[in-house]
């Protein structure tokens, strides 16, 4: 008889429970799941993705989909799809089970944030879906709202995985849920090492809650994982003190001054309150004595006057602690965002330098022309930052006509170029050669002519900014981490910039014409005795350089707006460079843009709420540079530098 009831119990117990199935689990909650909610419906769903049930997934997105209902006869849940006699039903183990007309059937609506919650339940089934866009969904689901109930069918996924990225992917998300939500310490430790120097943010978001912490007030020292004492007066004010003890129920609220003045007021007795005549109210001590006595006496609430309040902080102490209760947790992702700090800040010194020199080289391209006008003629443009104007206006109408954003930048280049050399050529013989050796009537006459274009440029394109497009290729940025990026836009200027100082230096360095504008900078009277016609060679090298500024508005206009007055934004900035670099000099331009642009970036850094303030601070600093080097960056030497 004995070893029969072994064996029986032996049998019931050998194997495992039967899990629920879909059909009782929502049986068992159907009051719940008809009127659902965020706040209750999470046990539900839970249950549901943890059943084991082949129907589960089908059940929950049916339910999301607003296609799941109860049978009103017999409050039976069925999948619903629509039928010309009402609703084609299915059992909840995918058997056919007639029809029904609407008005017998109650249709499950979820709110939205029941579908968020379904959507996340789903994920489980999605991980290992055949459809690789479905898996990555799935993942992205993870990814926005980590729970503990994602890491068990996490790790199953990736074993099977057949795509490397995504398989990587899951990788790291299970890592990064281990080290948030694993019950093993030593495993959260070693999900957290095995980063390294990783500096995702989405690793620096995972790892930031792990050390966060509350503050507490205790007579004693606290169980739990303290991060530090807190010193009244120091690194907490008596106030704040006192508001936690309040607020953990260890001391009587404040009693404040008008507070204690009305009650003082309200109890009032033949001349004296607690005791206490009138005449000695004038004084605090006084008050807070006969608020106390009144106190006693059951008149007046209890309250803590601000001398009880000071003695009962000094009873106390004061401590921060983690939420996170491991310490060894805590404590390797504490020395994780050390190292990722110390990182972070060598990789921001570095974006910083790269956000210099990409300015840089957008400054050097607008000043190029400049450095050529002025640097080289002497003649002082202030109508430079409209030849930059048109040639921003030159891409804007070709895009018009060529579709193709790639082919219609690759001529609006050589147009822009023709264009302004063209307008640049005719501003010459028309009014600057007039006026060589003039520099203040040169530069009311260009600045006359500034303000002429940008009037017409108004009165044919309007107020509006016109769009520029970049082709597609261009499109994104270069990242090498989440901290050091730059836009493909930027890269192609400064490929450009570097193109146009190669040009320059071959036109000045390797060409007659080069070798005829040195010879009329330095001494035209000699150069015209050597047969070099002086006003031919001045025509063409302003042409040039207004050619260069063409080129340098369709750059500027891929990603900054095409306005009338883009030039106005840029023309301050050309001068300075060319100054500060040294005048007539193309390695001085340069340095002078290497200079304002690294310098702009890093006055913004300091001062990331006010860019107008980080302009006045360089424009300063410039004017003190030139008072020490006068002659810019790297002056010239001979005779040119001279004049």
């Amino acid at each position: 008889m004995r070893l029969l009831i072994v064996c029986l119990l032996a049998a019931l117990f050998a194997g495992p429970l039967r899990a629920e199935t879909a059909a009782e689990i929502l049986s068992a909650n159907a009051g719940l799941v008809e009127k659902a909610s965020r706040q209750s419906i999470a046990p539900v769903i839970d249950a549901l993705g943890a059943s084991g049930d082949p129907m589960a997934a089908e059940v929950l997105a049916a339910w999301a989909d607003k296609r799941l209902g109860i049978r009103k006869a017999d409050g039976v849940f069925l999948l619903l799809a629509p039928d010309a006699a009402g609703y084609a039903l299915r059992d909840l183990t995918g058997a056919a089970a007639g029809v029904a007309a609407r008005s017998e059937v109650t249709e499950l609506k979820p709110n939205a944030g029941v579908r968020g919650m379904i959507a996340t339940a789903l994920v489980q089934f999605t991980l290992s879906d055949p459809d690789r866009a479905k898996r990555a969904a799935a993942l992205e689901s993870i990814a926005t709202d980590p729970k503990l109930e994602a890491l068990a069918p996490l790790r199953a996924a990736i074993e099977g995985e057949t795509d490397a990225a995504l398989k990587a992917q899951k990788a790291r998300l299970e890592r990064l849920l281990t080290l948030r939500f694993d019950p093993s310490s030593e495993a959260r430790v070693a999900a957290i090492t095995s980063f390294g120097g990783d500096l995702g943010l989405d690793l620096r978001g995972a790892l930031n809650p792990l050390l966060a912490t509350k503050r507490v007030a205790a007579a004693t020292e606290p169980a739990g994982n303290i991060a530090r004492e807190l010193r009244v007066g120091r690194d907490l004010s008596e106030v704040e003190a006192y508001d936690l003890l309040v607020g953990a129920g260890l001391a009587l609220p404040r009693l404040t001054v008008e507070a204690e003045r009305a009650a003082l007021v309200a109890n009032l007795k033949d001349g004296a309150v607690g005791g206490i005549a009138v005449a000695e109210l004038s004084r605090q001590d006084a008050r807070d004595r006969a608020y106390s006595a009144l106190e006693v006496a059951g008149t007046v609430p209890q309250a803590m006057t601000d001398a009880e309040a000071k003695r009962a902080v000094s009873d106390f102490y004061f401590y921060d602690i983690y939420t996170e209760a491991d310490p060894a947790v805590t404590a390797a992702a504490a020395q994780a965002l050390k190292k990722i700090g110390y990182k972070v800040d060598v990789m921001q010194a570095a974006d910083l330098a790269l956000d210099g020199l990409s300015l840089a080289s957008i400054y050097f391209l607008a000043a190029i022309g400049l450095a050529i006008t002025f640097g080289v003629m002497g003649v002082i443009n202030m109508a430079h930052g409209e030849f930059i104007t048109m040639g921003a206006y030159t891409g804007y109408v070709v895009q018009q006509f060529v579709p193709n954003y790639t082919a219609s930048i690759l001529i609006a280049l050589p147009l822009a170029f023709a264009v302004t050399f063209g307008a640049g050529v005719t501003m010459e013989r028309l009014v600057i050669r007039h006026l060589y050796k003039r520099p203040l009537e040169t530069l009311l006459a260009t600045f006359g002519i500034s303000i002429a274009l940008q009037q017409i440029f108004k009165n044919v394109f309007g107020t509006q900014a016109r769009p520029l497009t970049s082709p597609a290729w261009l499109d994104g940025a270069w990242s090498l981490n989440d901290v050091v990026g730059i836009s493909y836009i930027r890269i192609a200027i400064f490929v450009l910039a570097l193109v146009f100082l190669m040009f320059f230096l071959w036109l000045m360095k390797r060409t007659r014409l080069g070798l005829e504008v040195r010879a009329v900078t330095q001494n035209p009277t000699m150069a015209a005795s050597m047969g070099i016609n002086p006003d031919r060679i001045n025509m063409l090298t302003f042409g040039i350089g207004s050619g260069i500024a063409g080129i340098a508005g369709v750059a500027i206009g891929l990603f900054a707006k095409v306005t009338s007055e883009l030039g106005t934004d840029y023309i301050v900035q050309s001068f300075m460079t060319v100054v500060v670099g040294g005048v007539g000099n193309i390695w001085g331009t340069l340095a002078g843009a290497t200079m304002i642009g690294g310098l702009q970036k890093l006055i913004e850094f300091m001062n990331p709420s006010n860019t107008l303030a980080a302009q006045t601070y360089m424009i300063l600093f410039i004017i003190l540079f030139i008072q020490f080097r006068p002659r810019g960056i790297i002056a010239l030497r001979g005779r040119a530098a001279g004049d």
